[in-house]
């Protein structure tokens, strides 16, 4: 199939920028344990466990990722997760939005930021709740009006809908599948591996080096008014992802089709409630704390495709970043793809001729959940502690973007 141009991708690279640190809370069940909690709080308790290491007064920017806006005090999501993380009040904070790109983007802004020499330490975290997206009307702020339709909606349904070209994001999955034949048993054949690798990685410990345990608790700030993150339901500690456990082929199989092909609810990304955080930082920082960072922050490209096969945007932003750095595929140690739907990942595969061995080693969203403003921080942050623990050197994190973009970064082991 045709693809767009990688020459257009909006590309950047950076010679001395460093992924230092980072954390993530659990990725958990939507409508379970922290159904009622804000974004903001997953955010703040994401960046504090980020900053266990370094003095909060040292971030010199906060960029925040996050899509839905699910409280009230939405607008101020970046600034609070700065504020009550620590950061001095003076210090500035923004948001960004590219979907299920924007971990990895913000993380591209951090080191752009470094580079600039607006700062020397990023604060980088997202989060999002699905479990809080609204049920929403847009159409009713005159009032209503009499025997005319009452236009309530479930934003999170709603929000899979492209208009553009009248298709849900699982449509373009399909899609894909029909353009490369990818057969349900493959989609679920992969989806099973997904959670194999996920119950093994959670079973040895592994994602519990990047999860800091979650309870009911206060942030308190000097001069600020307190905020409370509380649990659901009868659970006192959440330490793990919730939607991670053995699943077999048999009981994949028997999951009715989503939209009428391929995907169910089984194969495709879980739908979970999450924040991450991580922090990046120039040389001359690392250096003068004598502080050990996880991986260098390499190269990222962002680009458009067409938003009917939304999913096949890892293939031309891998492409980018590897044309960018004179890199091949066979360079590349580890990779990481976003799981939005098993038959998207599948096509990339296919396209690119990934070794699988090197795909997504500890599981991907399929098995872990996939809260999109903070899914490519987990994709990075688990790529470079993969790339450490492995000894291994290059590492490529990789998302598609609804509406159709595509969006890579390059990480090499320090």
């Amino acid at each position: 199939m045709p693809h767009p141009n990688a020459s257009r991708a909006l590309i950047s690279q950076w010679p001395d920028a460093w992924l230092l640190a980072g954390a993530r809370t659990p990725f958990v069940d939507y409508t379970q344990a922290f159904a009622l909690v804000s974004p903001i709080d997953l955010g703040i308790k994401a960046a504090r466990a980020a900053l266990a290491g370094v003095e909060p007064g040292d971030v010199g920017t906060v960029i925040a990722s996050s899509m839905a806006q699910t409280s009230f005090d939405a607008f101020l999501l970046p600034r609070h997760i700065g504020m009550y993380a620590g950061v001095p009040l003076e210090v500035p904070s923004h948001l960004v939005q590219r979907v299920c790109g924007g971990g990895i983007e913000i993380i591209s802004q951090g080191a752009d930021a470094l580079m600039l020499g607006r700062a020397s330490l990023a604060l980088c975290a997202g989060a999002e709740s699905m479990s809080r997206n609204p049920i929403a009307a847009y159409t009713h702020r005159s009032g209503f009006r009499l025997g005319k339709p009452v236009e309530f909606k479930d934003f999170l349904f709603e929000a899979l809908l492209d208009p553009c070209i009248d298709a849900t994001m699982g449509d373009t999955a399909e899609n894909l599948a029909r353009r490369f034949n990818i057969s349900r048993q493959e989609v679920d054949a992969y989806a099973a591996r997904s959670f194999q690798r996920a119950v093994d990685a959670q079973s040895n410990g592994f994602l519990a080096g990047e999860v800091c345990a979650v309870t009911s608790e206060t942030f308190e700030v000097p001069g600020l008014k307190p905020r409370s993150l509380k649990l659901s339901g009868k659970e006192k500690v959440i330490d793990k992802d919730t939607h991670i456990r053995p699943t077999s082929l048999e009981t994949l199989a028997a999951i009715r089709p989503a939209f009428g092909g391929v995907q169910t609810g089984g194969n495709s990304s879980a739908i979970v409630d999450g924040g991450a955080a991580v922090l990046v930082a120039s040389g001359e920082y690392v250096k003068r704390k004598q502080l050990k960072p996880l991986a260098r922050v390499v190269a990222a490209a962002a680009v458009g495709v067409p938003p009917d096969v939304m999913g096949i945007g890892p293939v031309v932003s891998i492409r980018a970043v590897l044309a960018a750095t004179g890199l091949e595929l066979a360079d590349i140690d580890r990779i990481e793809i976003n799981e939005a739907f098993g038959a998207q990942v599948l096509a990339c595969v296919r396209e690119l001729d990934i070794d699988q061995s090197k795909l997504n080693v500890n599981g991907g969203a399929i098995a872990i959940g996939h809260p999109l403003g903070a899914s490519g921080l987990r994709l990075v942050l688990t790529l470079a502690r993969e790339l450490q623990r492995s000894g291994l050197r290059y590492g490529i994190a990789s998302a598609c973007i609804g509406g159709g973009q595509g969006i890579a970064m390059l990480i090499e082991r320090s």
